[in-house]
């Protein structure tokens, strides 16, 4: 079964101190107002950078990571799901498609956003239980 950002915001909200709000018209999720996901649909900028390439065409949620040493981590891992686009480029941050992730990979996809966004005492709390 496809993930849903309806989903999304069930998992995100589960973390502590999460709050969703908009950001440019998209649901956004924030610990302590940094966010760490974010649905992304794409631009008619991003769609002409596809050229002849079909771009996806479920939801899309961009993910935050520690850094672009972890993007490259997880682009390069083989989970199907992940993937980026031009203007990510150099940004610490994933998109995923949630028609093809696992909801394993998705929790997890989202509980390391949070935490590469949370505050550190947060964090060391959260990982600490």
């Amino acid at each position: 079964m496809a993930a849903t950002i309806d989903d999304v915001a069930l998992i995100a909200l589960g973390f502590p101190e999460t709050t969703e709000g908009t950001r440019y018209r998209n649901r956004t999720w924030f610990v302590r107002d940094k966010a760490f996901a974010w649905e992304r649909p794409f631009t008619k900028a991003d769609i002409k950078r596809f050229g002849d390439a079909t771009p996806p065409a479920g939801e899309i949620l961009a993910v935050r990571v520690d850094d672009l040493g972890e993007k490259e981590a997880v682009l390069q891992s083989g989970v199907a799901g992940f993937f980026t686009i031009p203007h990510f480029d150099g940004y610490a941050a994933v998109l995923v498609e949630l028609d093809v992730i696992s909801e394993r990979d998705l929790l997890v996809a989202l509980e390391d956003a949070w935490l590469a966004s949370a505050p550190r005492a947060l964090a060391d709390e959260y990982m600490s239980r």
